[in-house]
C-alpha cells in the first residue's frame, strides 16, 4: 500500500503547530466556520488590503537556504578603514568555536523567552567572574548595550544619582565618537540635560551645574590621552 506523504522541508508543516484537524476544532469552539470568517469578524475592513499580497510561491526550507546562500555569496568583504569605533579585530578560534558558534549559548533557554539574550547574559556573567578572578577586583562590569546607548544610560544614571541641586549639565569631550554624541543628544533632550561639548584639555569644570563628564579612550581621532589632569580638575569641581 502506498501512502502519500508531504515533503519534510515544507516550512508551514514544520513550524506551524496546529494541523487542519486542530484548526477546525478551534474554529468550532469559537463559533466560526473558517479562518476567513474569523478574519472578517475581527479585523475592520477599513484597514484590510483589498487585494491579495503580491508574493511569489512559497519555497521549501531547502530551496530557501540554497537561494539565501547564493544571494549571500554576492557580498564582498573589505578591510575596514572607517575608524571612529569601527575597528578591525582578531577573533581567536577558541572564542569563536566555544562561545560564538556554541549553540548552548543561544538555544534551549526559558520556554517563554527562547532567545540569544539569555545565553549572552550567561556568557557575560562568566566573563565578569573571570575578570574578578584575574584582577582581584570586587566587581567587574559588562554590557549588552552598544557604546552610544551605554553612554546615554551612564549619563542618565549620573543625573539621577547626583545629590547636588540644579545640576543639569553634562560635559562631553568633542573627541567622543560622533555617533555616541548623537545618542547622548537624543537622550538628554527629554531629560532636560544640557550637553556641554568641548575640548577636555581646556574645559571649565568649576560650573556647579555640571554633574558628570564623558571622555573617549582612544579618542575619535585616534589619540590616546592621559586624562589625569582632567580627573583631578573634575574631583576639585566636586562632580566625580
Amino acid at each position: 500500500m502506498l501512502l502519500k506523504t508531504k515533503p519534510a522541508d515544507v516550512f508551514v508543516d514544520r513550524h506551524n503547530g496546529p494541523d487542519e484537524v486542530a484548526v477546525a476544532q478551534m474554529l468550532r469552539t469559537i463559533g466560526v466556520e473558517s479562518l476567513d470568517q474569523l478574519i472578517d469578524e475581527t479585523v475592520p475592513a477599513a484597514i484590510r488590503l483589498k487585494r491579495p499580497l503580491n508574493l511569489p510561491a512559497a519555497l521549501t526550507e531547502r530551496a530557501f537556504l540554497a537561494k539565501f546562500k547564493q544571494i549571500a555569496g554576492q557580498n564582498k568583504i573589505y578591510k575596514n578603514y572607517i575608524g571612529l569605533g569601527y575597528h578591525d579585530t582578531q577573533l581567536p578560534p577558541v572564542i569563536q568555536r566555544n562561545i560564538l558558534e556554541n549553540p548552548g549559548w543561544y538555544t534551549a533557554y526559558t520556554p517563554y523567552q527562547a532567545e540569544i539574550a539569555q545565553g549572552r547574559l550567561e556568557a557575560l556573567l562568566n566573563y565578569q567572574t573571570m575578570v574578578i578572578d584575574l584582577t582581584g577586583l570586587e566587581i567587574a562590569n559588562a554590557s549588552l548595550l552598544d557604546e552610544g546607548t551605554a553612554a546615554a544610560e551612564a549619563m542618565n544614571m549620573f543625573h539621577s544619582q547626583t545629590k547636588k541641586k540644579n545640576t543639569t549639565k553634562f560635559f562631553v569631550s568633542e573627541l567622543v565618537l560622533p555617533q555616541t554624541i548623537d545618542v547622548l543628544r537624543t537622550r538628554a533632550t527629554p531629560l532636560g540635560i544640557e550637553l556641554v561639548i568641548g575640548d577636555h584639555r581646556t574645559a571649565d569644570l568649576s560650573d556647579e551645574a555640571l554633574f558628570g563628564a564623558m571622555l573617549q579612550y582612544p579618542a575619535a581621532d585616534g589619540q590616546v590621552f592621559d586624562y589625569t589632569d582632567f580627573i583631578t580638575k573634575a574631583h576639585a569641581g566636586g562632580f566625580l
